[in-house]
């Protein structure tokens, strides 16, 4: 399928490799990935996205309350920088996904997180003998919070704030929130 949806055409294969939308979701997970093993956690993979998460992340730490908390991770990717607005990231999401995520008896609590890419994928990375670079950045924000979206027609515009950056003192700060039971953390 392609990024609209449709069926696939020869403009969605990119060097005869795999499709542009295969791309930007094998790099959504390998973003977030790297951020999640340098936080010192770990990740759970699901074999489907039926339940509307991509990913579980995990910590090793014990907190006041629970020892290892968790969260599953709805992950999308954009080149679409229009999206981005003074303070937030304004996200359309379908109708469905968007009641799967935000479903309140979820016993895991659960995360949107969409990451931001260059438009074209040759600058995706940069690798030199100083490091690894990127000009990608992943927006986040808690299922909870995304449950006030006012729904346009079969969509639902979220609103991730630009000050939710998936970093490692930011995904650490998640797991202390669950682990301590802070409110805002479910």
């Amino acid at each position: 399928m392609a990024e609209d949806g449709g069926p696939m055409g020869p403009d969605d294969l990119v060097d005869g490799q795999l499709p542009m939308t295969a791309r930007q979701e094998h790099f959504s997970l390998a973003f977030t990935r790297m951020i999640t093993y340098e936080a010192g956690c770990s990740i759970k993979s699901h074999e489907v996205d039926y339940e509307g998460v991509d990913i579980t992340v995990v910590s090793s730490a014990e907190y006041t309350y629970f020892y290892g908390p968790q969260f599953e991770l709805q992950l999308k990717c954009t080149t679409q920088e229009r999206y981005l607005r003074d303070g937030h990231m304004a996200w359309p999401m379908k109708a469905k996904p968007f009641r799967k995520l935000t479903q309140p008896k979820k016993f895991i609590p659960s995360y949107l997180g969409v990451l931001l890419i260059p438009r074209e994928p040759d600058p995706w990375l940069s690798v030199t003998e100083e490091g690894l670079l990127t000009q990608s950045r992943m927006y986040w924000q808690s299922a909870d919070r995304l449950r006030t979206a006012e729904p346009l027609g079969d969509t639902h515009t979220v609103h991730l704030p630009r000050s939710n950056l998936f970093v490692r003192e930011q995904l650490l700060g998640i797991m202390k929130a669950i682990g301590e039971q802070e409110e805002g953390a479910r």
